[in-house]
């Protein structure tokens, strides 16, 4: 028996310990009282605060959560969740007031003070005080060197200042830190620092770094549109036009969606060179290749009207048209073309049936909420069945856009 309990005394111990443990984690003696440490996260009010937030009800959410905060001041993640809401709500200085306040607790771990100043970061960075983000996020990363969030701000905030090389060592910090399916968006978002990189060169007149920039981007993602686009200028600017061209004819193997970015400068370096016809035939294999390319019908049928064959650019514009019926671009050169033909009375009837049979025109009514379009103005949205959400899509004149106060 005695020689049974002496085994049985360490285990018993071992539960008490544990069950100890438990009770102080969730229990604290505060102003000489026991306080559920629980309480606030399982109140009701908190409950349904997540559930405000979730449906993005922030009023009601901030209002149900300072409820469950007041069950326990030193509910810290509460406290935290109310800050984040109050910076989402645009009460920038109330959620810079709630997280300072947090800051200043005896006994926050390392843990908690470097998830604290991260939200007083985003708090700094959504009230524009640009200084004091850096500040921020650079402390939180002090005290974790791997915070992927304050890696990321800090690669923006350089970004937003054009600081390209600290940007581009920040993305290099968070691509050895971050999971290997990450690696190809690291690698893009290297390419296209590289690509300002390479501008910034170039407007300094440094074209061989600007080479070395735009040829260190494509290496890295091959998709780096901007880079063949850069790169092929600079070949111009030295008047290299052949090499030009040549990277420029790359985007229509890597990104054909992309070819229309070149169109104007293989256009023009073609022709300098006397041979517009391979321009042609590019549209041409482009929309071969792909039926619904509007641009390339749109590129080919601008240039045969600019040069004395009016009828056969306005069929590709109309087939253009066909494919993308609400681009503004495709409309003007139509009615420039049509003005080119008098406005042929035959030819306007075709351009307005052309825009009265486009399936742009026949779904204008689109839900705020969820984006579900419709051929008509619906009181409840059948997707998201949310009341009164839709509107009729237009767009805007450009004289009233550029009108329109900031």
């Amino acid at each position: 028996m005695t020689s049974t309990f002496v085994f049985l005394f360490p285990l018993l111990a071992l539960l008490i310990g544990l069950a100890a443990g438990k009770a102080w984690e969730r229990y604290k003696l505060q102003d000489g009282r026991w306080i559920d440490r629980r309480r606030a996260r399982e109140s009701p009010h908190y409950i349904l605060g997540l559930n405000f937030l979730v449906s993005n009800q922030l009023d009601l959410a901030i209002e149900e959560l300072t409820k469950a905060a007041g069950l326990d001041a030193d509910a810290l993640e509460i406290h935290l969740i109310l800050g984040n809401l109050y910076r989402e709500k645009g009460q920038v200085s109330k959620a810079i007031q709630v997280h300072q306040s947090l800051l200043q607790r005896p006994r926050l771990t390392k843990l908690e003070h470097a998830y604290v100043l991260l939200c007083l970061g985003l708090d700094f960075k959504r009230g524009g005080f640009v200084d004091r983000a850096f500040e921020a996020f650079s402390e939180v990363v002090k005290l974790d060197s791997g915070n992927h969030y304050a890696l990321l701000n800090l690669e923006k905030l350089h970004e937003e200042q054009h600081q390209w090389r600290e940007a581009q060592l920040l993305r290099q910090r968070l691509a050895e830190a971050t999971m290997d399916n990450e690696g190809p968006q690291n690698q893009a978002i290297l390419a296209f620092l590289e690509n300002e990189l390479g501008l910034q060169a170039m407007r300094g007149d440094a074209l061989d770094q600007a080479v070395r920039h735009f040829e260190t981007a494509v290496d890295l993602d091959r998709q780096t549109v901007p880079a063949y686009l850069n790169l092929g200028d600079v070949h111009l600017k030295r008047g290299h036009t052949q090499a030009a061209i040549d990277t420029w004819q790359e985007i229509l193997k890597v990104a054909p969606e992309r070819a229309y970015l070149a169109f104007g400068r293989l256009e023009t370096a073609f022709t300098a060179r006397g041979l517009v016809s391979r321009f042609l035939d590019l549209c041409r294999r482009l929309i071969e290749a792909n039926a619904q390319d509007w641009r390339a019908r749109l590129a080919l049928g601008q240039y045969h009207a600019a040069h004395g064959e009016p009828t056969r650019g306005l069929d590709l514009l109309f087939e253009s048209l066909v494919h993308n019926p609400h681009a503004l671009a495709i409309h003007q050169a139509i009615w420039r073309t049509l003005m080119a033909l008098d406005f042929d009375p035959a030819l306007v009837r075709r351009y307005v049936e052309v825009t009265h049979d486009a399936v742009f025109y026949l779904d204008p009514h689109v839900c705020m909420r969820c984006r579900y379009r419709s051929t008509e103005l619906l009181w409840q949205c059948p997707q998201c069945h949310e009341w009164n959400t839709f509107v009729e899509e237009r767009i805007a004149p450009a004289k009233d856009s550029e009108e329109t106060p900031a």
